[in-house]
């Protein structure tokens, strides 16, 4: 089958830093991948890779078989994506940030109401949609923002840190609201995090380290290549530094 996300010997650099080395794997229609790595592994660098926010110095990305550099407007219109930062216009409504995300995507007024109103009852919002976004919770504005990233009906949804700076129940609700969309809507998911809490066991995962890809594929084989018993212990294992040598 086409893989949702395809990454071939992607490197980037910001001038002689090189923030990504030769990176390549593949993420499965309907699969949950994990990207999993520390801060400065070069996650938000891929990502911006992947949504054209950096122009891709080597290497190729390809989304459902369409080709980011060579068919641009065909390949974005799969995806739909949530920055690390918010994003949402704090002085608009939900409703409103719904209408301009529509404008953009060419959609109607009246798909696009439609619309939001089915996603923010999938996210649990329906009561807040003429809510100026600053009313929200950390929590609350996380879901309008993936609500808001399926507007447009992308089939590959990819999320940079999604979690971060909300608390364990947030976590736990907005794992639970986008898992749900792969059993609910068959979508591909590329999730990026230094969290492994947030692996499950079905999960595949790719780990990210200082650029370098160090692994990639099911979880349980990458148990199994570590010998570890859980994800943390394998990604310590995976992201382990050489002891330095002691001069004689």
């Amino acid at each position: 089958m086409t893989p949702a996300l395809e990454i071939r010997h992607v490197s980037h650099s910001y001038g002689p830093r090189k923030a990504l080395d030769d990176v390549g794997f593949t993420v499965a229609p309907g699969a949950f991948s994990v990207l999993l790595g520390l801060n400065g592994a070069g996650k938000s660098t891929l990502f911006s890779l992947i949504t054209r926010l950096f122009a891709l110095q080597q290497g190729s990305i390809s989304l459902f078989g369409r080709d980011l550099s060579h068919h641009p407007g065909a390949a974005l219109a799969q995806l739909g994506v949530v920055f690390q930062a918010r994003t949402l216009d704090l002085d608009l409504s939900l409703a409103q940030n719904f209408y301009y995300h529509a404008a953009l995507h060419g959609i109607g007024k009246a798909e696009a109401t439609a619309r939001a109103k089915e996603l923010l009852a999938a996210v649990e919002l329906s009561d807040r949609a003429n809510d100026k976004a600053r009313d929200l919770s950390g929590g609350q504005m996380r879901r309008v923002e993936i609500a808001r990233a399926l507007l447009h009906r992308p089939r590959l949804l990819v999320l940079d840190e999604p979690t971060v700076g909300l608390d364990i129940g947030a976590r736990a609700g907005i794992l639970r609201l986008v898992r749900g969309l792969i059993a609910s809507e068959g979508m591909s998911v590329l999730w990026a995090t230094h969290l492994t809490d947030e692996v499950d066991s079905g999960d595949d995962v790719v780990v990210l380290h200082k650029g370098v890809l160090r692994a990639a594929g099911a979880l349980v084989d990458l148990l199994a290549q570590t010998g570890a018993s859980d994800v943390k212990s394998a990604f310590l294992a995976l992201t382990a530094e050489p002891s330095p040598g002691i001069a004689a």
